[in-house]
């Protein structure tokens, strides 16, 4: 049976791999149970000393693997998806993401928690919570404002329409725009360097880099989460999960 989340561990870096290419990597309760435990034994052995995550395939993820999702929906506070926001949230290690393809909802999210990002020219990062019902999760409603600015993160968050690598670099979400093939490869000599720098002193300044907004970042992240279960529950999310099943265009026009 294939494993949709890979581990290697190689020169201290762990890399992860969402290994679900067929579906563009969508992720399903039981591939945020094991990105979580990866991400944990990482934290806990002293040999890793910086954490890589890619997808599969020329995609980073799909975000939700919606009939999945829709069969175990995230109503309470210790489901997977919510237990894996907290946890990489609160990384003590480097974290650092290569991105192709799609990076949809926690896609693009997670790289608010990121301390490096590269991206293929070919990315696309879409933020679709409102089109879908829903409301920002990962303390994105707090971090995004403050990475691009007012009026930026309202047009992603609120419109839910793609963008492009260029526009996540010069909002200041992604270090660097690689060509396709250069991408991963070009994250891993970062991974490199990071490794080869004084441990003890990476993991300190990524907590100085971010002490000021830990209190703030769990408080947003829980207060979203509160949300985001109330309006799994709603007419709207209801449409629209039922519009995407039946491949329709949703009908928000009934509702206040």
């Amino acid at each position: 049976m294939k494993t949709m989340v890979e581990t290697a561990f190689e020169a201290s870096i762990l890399q992860i791999t969402i290994n679900r290419p067929e579906k563009k990597n969508a992720l399903t309760a039981d591939m945020y149970l094991a990105l979580t435990d990866a991400l944990r034994m990482a934290e806990a052995n002293p040999a890793v000393r910086v954490i890589l995550i890619h997808g599969a395939g020329g995609n980073f993820t799909a975000g939700n693997d919606l009939a999945d999702f829709l069969e175990h929906p995230p109503d309470s506070e210790d489901a997977p998806v919510f237990r894996f926001l907290e946890c990489f949230a609160t990384l003590e290690k480097p974290f650092i993401a290569a991105i192709e393809g799609v990076a949809v909802g926690v896609g693009t999210t997670i790289l608010l928690h990121c301390d490096l990002v590269y991206a293929a020219a070919d990315a696309k990062f879409l933020l679709p919570f409102a089109n879908l019902g829903l409301t920002p999760e990962a303390a994105c409603s707090l971090l995004l404002p403050q990475r691009v600015g007012h009026v930026r993160a309202a047009e992603m968050l609120l419109l839910g329409e793609p963008f492009t690598a260029q526009t996540a670099l010069d909002c200041g979400l992604v270090n660097a725009i690689l060509p396709n093939e250069k991408v991963l490869e070009h994250a891993l000599e970062r991974c490199r360097k990071l490794a080869a720098q004084p441990a003890a002193s990476i993991r300190l300044s990524k907590q100085l880099l971010k002490r000021s907004q830990q209190s703030m970042i769990a408080e947003t992240m829980k207060r979203e989460g509160e949300i985001f279960k109330q309006r799994l529950h709603s007419p709207e999310a209801k449409e629209a999960f039922s519009a995407f099943l039946e491949k329709r265009r949703p009908d928000f026009s009934r509702f206040d």
